[in-house]
């Protein structure tokens, strides 16, 4: 599945993987969301409503451009610098051309459509 981001004059692209949570998430889309900067690694953007954590546990390779799903908070994850997987964390994608646009620092209404 390919969804699009836009905000603050960017768009990008994701793939999401065929997990449940994943799926879960592409069955909202539409959606408008506002992202924001998390720590120093990630932006955030909270869901309306938390997706199911069926299937999920503990993975590897974690990698700048990673999309995931926070379960404890109910937010997406963008990653744009390296990270670790922690308890209740859930990848849903990547990011198709990086986290480049993620550097943009700030606030910003966020919109996300499924595009296949």
């Amino acid at each position: 599945m390919s969804i699009r981001f836009a905000f603050s004059g960017q768009t990008f692209t994701a793939t999401l993987f065929d997990t449940p949570s994943a799926r879960d998430f592409a069955s909202m889309l539409p959606l408008d969301l506002t992202i924001s900067d998390y720590a120093t690694n990630e932006k955030i953007a909270y869901l309306p409503r938390k997706l199911t954590e069926q299937g999920s546990g503990p993975f590897d390779n974690e990698a700048p451009g990673d999309l995931c799903y926070y379960a404890p908070w109910g937010n997406l994850a963008f990653f744009y610098a390296g990270y670790r997987w922690s308890r209740g964390l859930i990848r849903l994608g990547r990011l198709d051309a990086g986290p480049r646009p993620l550097m943009t620092r700030g606030e910003f209404p966020l919109r996300a459509d499924r595009l296949s």
